[in-house]
């Protein structure tokens, strides 16, 4: 009698701390998942974090002399060979390895890292016009073109910003977030950037005094 009284509580010993045994487990499980309605979403292992938005210098006012409005420059884009910028007659800024249109230019400031970009003659002759961004409404990029200088227009007030890891007055060109680039089939092109890094920079070269007008 007494034995099967002793059998009896040792059985019960055993269940007792096998039921607490598992919960504990279940517990422990219940206190690692995640809270009812927490969004948790499994990283699979080895997996790269997503790349982060490239960074676009934000227009800032610039101490550079070249951006002062009182020197003139030539533009080239960084990586093109034998050509510079220049604002054909009655057309578009293009590229260029004559001496055809305006190909000299004064960024004159007009506060927060904004400019009018006047262009010249060679050596700065002549009466002035200015870079602005045009529409074409047919589904072609947006490009530069000339026109009569307006501090006020939209289209007119271009972005100039240091180019990121480029050299000495190497910069970025934009207007309203489309920066200037070049393109293999449309030549020099305004384009949004989404998620893509800038394509082309520039760099600016002095040439002189800015005509005084």
């Amino acid at each position: 009698m007494l034995v099967r009284r002793w059998l009896a509580g040792a059985g019960l010993v055993v269940l007792t701390g096998a039921a607490a045994t598992l919960y504990g487990a279940l517990s422990a499980s219940a206190g690692d998942a995640a809270p009812s309605g927490a969004a948790s979403a499994p990283v699979a292992a080895g997996a790269a974090p997503r790349a982060a938005t490239p960074a676009v210098p934000a227009p800032r006012a610039s101490k550079d002399p070249l951006l002062s409005g009182k020197r003139r420059v030539t533009i080239v884009r960084v990586g093109s060979f034998e050509s510079g910028l220049s604002l054909l007659d009655g057309g578009r800024l293009a590229e260029v390895d004559d001496d055809r249109g305006r190909q000299v230019f004064v960024p004159t400031p007009l506060g927060a890292g904004e400019y009018l970009i006047k262009a010249y003659y060679g050596g700065g002759t002549g009466q002035p016009v200015c870079w602005q961004a045009r529409n074409p409404d047919n589904g072609q990029p947006l490009y530069v073109a000339g026109a009569p200088c307006r501090a006020d227009d939209p289209a007119q007030r271009f972005a100039i910003a240091p180019a990121p890891g480029g050299g000495a007055r190497e910069y970025l060109i934009s207007n309203r977030w489309a920066y200037l680039r070049d393109s293999a089939r449309s030549g020099l092109i305004l384009e949004e950037l989404g998620d893509a890094p800038p394509a082309s920079s520039f760099r600016f070269n002095d040439t002189g005094p800015a005509p005084r007008r």
